[in-house]
């Protein structure tokens, strides 16, 4: 759906928003040069439901992820109508609005796009609510997606890398059919998140071809086919057709007009463009001014999300997927990631540090975060004797197997809570070697290393980064990288601009090469990589299945 350009003698404004793991962001920003005026946050009133389901209090069991699908609505009412109040701004001159979204994020719906966890009746039903990305729970349904798409030769997998995640569309909506099957033939759509928000928004429900590609396995316009589907379980056959197939909206499009009652949620101009949805590592790329051949664009966060554009169609080792138009339209977009990065440094902190580091922080006025960055900073690369694999959630590339776990090695009685905070650091960058070495490998080389999310703000990680990957790291300009996309993408469906690729080039902000490669640090850690290669491929290669030994333990034990 295309709308027709407006025009003004006054600025023109979008608003971007950016649906995280725990919160969503609104941004208000200026058509003509991406400025930034305003913004505004929300923490999801019910967070991560995965311990207990919130409404009944009742046990989750491990690998669960949950959320609650009016917590994103809470954020159209909240941190837009603050971030256009934020921004000093007449609302009136808002011409768009458009989304982002974790994913695969998706939810059971009715054909009217009520949730199923808003009827009464399954309010206590954990299968009813928002799965989240990092529900890992479905990994025995995506074992077997693997195993049988193997098996088959299906055309599509090598475009995945080889491997189906647990956390995408097909392997929860084959675990919702399996252990909630009334849940499953009640719901109308499986719908993702980025999806259903921009529906309750325009009142249209388009399937974003990112989120379809990249996380639905749609690949040449077509899904797995009903016999392959069926040969994993009969009831399932049907699940393309009938849970998942829409019609698909392509990025920078409009997939409608803001409705009255959006209108009244977020104070804007009842029928301004709404754009199609798309997800949130994908959307930056433009704001980082990086969609030419090998820049990859690494959002660090919770998690890290790596997503660049090719000119050329390759099989890539453990990628996530390769999807043509997945970012921009006329090349190919491949994305893999890192399932834990911040998450892993904020839960070490959370439950291994000792209170006394905390106090001496708290102390300085510096976070626990800062204080342990700054008692490492200037130590010798190597001097802890530690390596560690970076696998606390899963891996999601190159490995692709959400059973793998964490684990420091070389600790003896005098190792330091420090000296393990930066070998996680340390760890997470390795990781991040693998993946553009296995791109490189795959003859789709990486060029330039660009940086967004919160965790640049940590000069000491991004010099490691710089060193351990032996590229220059440049960095998007904006603090809120997802949410300046999707007001790019805003600005192409209301008409501003003829395409994404021109909107981001007047609207996307980049400070390149603001770190460089230190040699002698870079060939220190060489050494350590190296043993992160052994033990990388020891434990997640089939060397020692210890990982899985033991997740498999405890599932039986807290079963």
């Amino acid at each position: 759906m295309s709308i027709a350009p407006i025009t003004r003698s006054v600025e023109q404004y979008v608003v971007g928003v950016d649906y995280g793991t725990l919160s969503g962001r609104a941004v208000v920003v200026r058509v003509s040069d991406g400025a930034e005026l305003g913004s505004a946050t929300l923490d999801y009133p019910h967070a991560v439901m995965d311990t207990v389901l919130a409404a009944t209090g009742a046990a989750l069991p491990p690998e669960w992820a949950l959320q609650v699908p009016s917590d994103y609505v809470d954020v159209l009412k909240s941190a837009v109508p603050a971030a256009v109040k934020n921004a000093g701004i007449d609302p009136t001159d808002v011409i768009g609005i458009a989304t982002d979204f974790t994913a695969s994020t998706p939810l059971p719906v009715l054909r009217d796009g009520t949730p199923l966890s808003e009827l009464p009746e399954f309010a206590d039903r954990p299968h009813a609510y928002v799965k989240l990305w990092k529900h890992h729970a479905a990994q025995g349904q995506a074992d077997r997606i693997n195993q049988l798409a193997t098996s088959r030769d299906e055309s599509w997998l090598p475009r995945y890398g080889g491997f189906i995640s647990s956390e995408w569309e097909f392997a929860k909506g084959l675990q919702l059919l399996e252990e909630d099957p009334e849940l499953y033939h009640r719901m109308d759509h499986w719908v993702e998140a980025a999806d259903w928000i921009v529906w309750q928004l325009s009142g249209t429900y388009v399937r974003n071809a990112c989120t379809a590609g990249y996380k639905g396995i749609l690949q040449d316009g077509a899904y797995p086919s009903t016999d392959f589907l069926g040969a994993l379980n009969p009831d399932f056959a049907s699940f393309a057709d009938d849970k998942v197939a829409h019609e698909i909206g392509q990025l920078g499009d409009a997939a409608g007009t803001l409705t009255a009652e959006a209108a009244a949620w977020t104070g804007l101009p009842e029928g301004i463009a709404v754009a199609v949805g798309n997800v949130d590592a994908h959307v930056t790329a433009p704001a980082a001014q990086a969609v030419e051949p090998g820049q990859m664009v690494a959002i660090m966060g919770t998690s890290t999300c790596h997503v660049m554009n090719s000119d050329v169609l390759a099989e890539v080792p453990g990628m996530c997927g390769v999807v043509d138009g997945g970012i921009i339209s006329g090349l190919y977009g491949y994305e893999a990631g890192q399932s834990g990065v911040g998450d892993i440094f904020a839960w070490y902190v959370k439950n291994q540090v000792p209170a006394r580091y905390h106090e001496v922080a708290e102390a300085a006025g510096l976070s626990i975060h800062e204080h342990l960055t700054e008692l490492v900073r200037d130590q010798p690369v190597g001097a802890h004797g530690l390596v560690a694999l970076d696998w606390h959630n899963g891996n999601r590339s190159v490995l692709v197997d959400t059973n793998l776990s964490g684990v420091v090695f070389g600790t003896t009685l005098t190792t330091r809570a420090e000296e393990i905070y930066r070998a996680l650091f340390e760890a997470t960058a390795f990781g991040a070697r693998r993946i553009v070495e296995t791109f490189n490998a795959s003859g789709v080389p990486v060029t330039e290393f660009i940086v967004a999310g919160g965790l640049l703000k940590n000069s000491f990680l991004m010099q490691v980064y710089s060193d351990i990957l032996r590229l220059p790291i440049s960095t998007i300009a904006s603090e809120q990288g997802p949410a300046l996309g999707s007001a790019i993408h805003a600005a192409v469906a209301a008409g501003a601009y003829e395409d994404v690729r021109a909107a981001g080039r007047a609207m996307g902000k980049l400070n390149r090469a603001v770190y460089v490669p230190n040699s002698a640090a870079a060939d220190a850690y060489d050494a350590l990589y190296a043993e992160y290669t052994l033990l990388h491929d020891y434990f997640g290669q089939g060397g020692n299945d210890v990982m899985h030994r033991l997740k498999t333990i405890k599932r039986e034990a807290r079963a």
